[in-house]
């Protein structure tokens, strides 16, 4: 490495490795300074070479104070260049104002989750955008075995789009409605020799696709094709029996655009209409996206291959099709994101319900405690981006405590231990409902020496520590637990503990419904039965909770997040 190359590597190392060591108590780490080396132009080449001077930069500045630290990176902080946030959304392409039309289109297998907000939340910020219309369609062609309609969903969906604020054209749009259209521009492909009815058998059929051999009814008359698509239509044939497949190359160089499948027969039964033949996605939507006027269509990068069949189909047609932009979907860290999964165990009855918290529902957000701004803003952070980014779902939990931070606090005693403090004196103890925001009020309590505490503050209590029960008094444990004082002592160094006092006219029986499903018992302050159903608090210690509902001597929440 030549020696001014090796020169700007220390001094961008340096800088690095101090920011680094001021996040993390004044410990640097080589790993995470060299990726930030490779932004900056370090070569593979070199790395070896890097290594070893990163690793006496790091050794130099873990050695140093942390007040040393920061006037160190105070020098050399203008060497580290920070990237420029692009605000808002990207542009979308050929977008004119007031003449975009874009749509949601999500199939009714059961309630909206998060994936499916942030589609419908990123085409709804791109229409107020450009001025434009959204259109809600709701995707219930037959499906498969695997994914069936759900007939709640077709209430669940809208509901969750009002909800989360989403504005969408009135009427809404049934692809089931529109089975006639599908029949009709099915037989103009037929009528223009780019489309047949196949006999194969699913075996034969894929083998056919994948050596690239034409199947022999490929060649039947367009008069023989017709007439077997209008036996279709009437139900003379069982499923299984026949298709219609689009004619493209036989020898393309992805064996699954080869002659695909456009209509099929399924003898299942559908909520709303009764018919036995439905197109697929691609057909249904390459004849919707152009007779409905859409402009733009935003979708995932898993639909590539329809995409690539819509432009076809378009260009058979000799129509100009609309704008495709595939986005990433959404992967959520330490959450399990599906609608099929969340439909069958609701309907097996794993799940008491379609806002169960387990779902991720948009109905099981709401229900917990969440705003629709906190789950607008996380899903417009993850943006429109072909990357498949993994979000923890406590950046949802960051966005939504902006929203109800602000909430009042009160004490959640779960598995509650009763313990006697001797010699604990009898006190009002007052309260404040929030710190910062003393104006509203206070939470006022008689207290003597019998206390409830959590049982898992219990089993941490230690002999000879002194601990605090919180804005009341402080305690020692030892062959007993003995009163100390009640003046706020910090050389005490004394853990705090939330509490209630072991006095039934001062508390009421709570149950926390948890995301994982299991449910927290204890007692909460009475207070909390005059709030209204709906309400989101913050039970200290433990986290922010909304009250679904207030039964006869007990009251329900469900927790929301930390």
């Amino acid at each position: 490495m030549e020696e001014k190359l090796k020169e700007e590597l220390k001094r961008k190392a340096f800088a690095f490795a101090l920011e680094n060591a001021l996040k993390h108590e004044g410990k640097a780490l080589v790993e995470a300074v060299i990726p930030k080396l490779f932004r900056e132009g370090l070569k593979k080449e070199q790395l070896k070479e890097a290594v070893e001077i990163v690793k006496e930069i790091v050794e130099k500045v873990n050695s140093l104070s942390l007040e040393e630290q920061e006037k160190e990176f105070e020098k050399v902080a203008y060497l580290i260049k920070r990237p420029e946030k692009k605000e808002g959304l990207p542009e979308l392409p050929n977008a004119k104002k007031g003449k975009v039309v874009m749509r949601f289109a999500p199939f009714p297998s059961g309630p909206l989750h998060l994936g499916n907000a942030k589609t419908a939340i990123l085409n709804d910020e791109y229409c107020k955008k450009y001025q434009g219309k959204l259109l809600l369609v709701i995707d219930d062609t037959i499906g498969s075995e695997e994914k069936k309609i759900v007939e709640e969903a077709y209430r669940l969906i809208p509901e969750a789009l009002d909800w989360l604020n989403v504005k969408y054209e009135k009427p809404i749009i049934y692809k089931s409605d529109r089975l006639a259209i599908y029949y009709e521009y099915a037989k103009k492909l037929i009528e223009i020799g780019k489309a047949y009815v196949c006999f194969c058998d699913v075996e034969t059929l894929r083998n056919n696709r994948t050596k690239g051999i034409e199947c022999e009814h490929r060649n039947h008359s367009i008069e023989e094709n017709l007439s077997y698509f209008d036996d279709m239509i009437k139900g003379k044939y069982k499923e299984g029996e026949a298709v219609l497949r689009i004619k493209t190359d036989m020898k393309h160089q992805n064996p699954a655009f080869r002659d695909r499948v456009l209509f099929r027969i399924t003898e299942r039964k559908h909520p709303r209409v009764k018919a036995k033949l439905w197109p697929l996605l691609e057909f249904s939507w390459a004849i919707d996206d152009y007779l409905l006027g859409i402009t733009h269509i935003l979708r995932g990068k898993d639909l590539m291959m329809e995409s690539e069949m819509e432009r076809y189909i378009w260009k058979v047609f000799g129509w100009k099709g609309p704008e495709i932009i595939h986005t990433g979907l959404i992967q959520v860290e330490g959450v399990k994101i599906s609608k099929t999964k969340a439909s069958k165990e609701v309907t097996t009855g794993s799940y008491f319900g379609w806002d169960d918290p387990r779902t991720f529902s948009i109905q099981s957000l709401r229900r917990r405690g969440f705003v629709p701004e906190a789950v607008r803003n996380f899903c417009l952070k993850l943006g429109v981006a072909e990357r498949e980014p993994t979000v923890p779902i406590e950046v949802l939990y960051a966005e939504n405590k902006k929203y109800v931070e602000k909430s009042n606090r009160y004490f959640f005693v779960h598995d509650p231990v009763k313990i006697k403090i001797k010699g604990a004196p009898k006190l009002k103890a007052k309260l404040p409902l929030h710190p910062n925001y003393i104006e509203r009020g206070y939470r006022n309590f008689r207290t003597e020496e019998s206390f409830y505490i959590t049982k898992d503050d219990f089993e941490k209590l230690k002999k000879g520590k002194v601990y605090r029960l919180m804005n009341l008094l402080n305690f020692v444990k030892n062959t007993h637990f003995s009163f100390i004082s009640t003046k706020l002592d910090k050389s005490l160094d004394a853990k705090l503990i939330h509490w209630l006092p072991a006095d039934e006219k001062q508390i009421v029986a709570c149950e926390v419904l948890m995301p994982d499903g299991s449910i927290k018992k204890g007692f909460a302050e009475k207070r909390v039965e005059l709030l209204k159903e709906g309400t989101i608090v913050q039970f200290e210690r433990f986290g922010f909770c909304r009250l679904d509902k207030k039964e006869k001597n007990k009251v329900c929440f469900w927790f929301a997040h930390k």
